[in-house]
């Protein structure tokens, strides 16, 4: 195993990951998605939408497990938690938009076209994922 130290820089090192969910079955549901970590908060942190599957799990069930991997498959984290969401966007200037220009801004820099972007998250039906890691697990090389 590997020091949290070095999990959570290969975190902060990577931008796409699996999140498993749990379906009513209780068989796992798994997403690819893009992400942001953040380690002063211990958190990562998406944009997904309202409608998806992994979405409607998660607001049944919280737990989420969420794997990040290495180009060459010999090094990994995996970061089990909770998940907290967002309201669905529903206006160009409500909560949810605003926190999602925010976490757009920390994972991209400035968009080109705000009002495009935040007209966007509303048509998606957008919402932030927060998972608050509880534990890190991982190998890193």
């Amino acid at each position: 195993m590997t020091d949290d130290t070095a999990l959570q820089d290969f975190l902060a090192a990577h931008r796409h990951g699996v999140l498993a969910t749990i379906r009513r079955d209780g068989r796992p549901q798994l997403s690819t998605i893009t992400y942001l970590h953040d380690p002063a908060s211990a958190t990562v942190i998406a944009s997904i939408t309202e409608t998806r599957a992994k979405t409607k799990n998660m607001r049944r069930d919280p737990r989420v497990t969420f794997h990040v991997g290495s180009e060459d498959g010999w090094s990994y984290v995996v970061v089990e938690g909770r998940a907290s969401l967002t309201a669905p966007a529903a206006a160009p200037d409500d909560d949810t938009v605003e926190a999602l220009v925010d976490y757009y801004r920390r994972a991209a820099g400035e968009h080109p076209d705000w009002a495009e972007y935040r007209a966007a998250m509303v048509a998606d039906q957008r919402v932030l994922l927060t998972v608050h890691v509880e534990k890190l697990l991982g190998l890193v090389r």
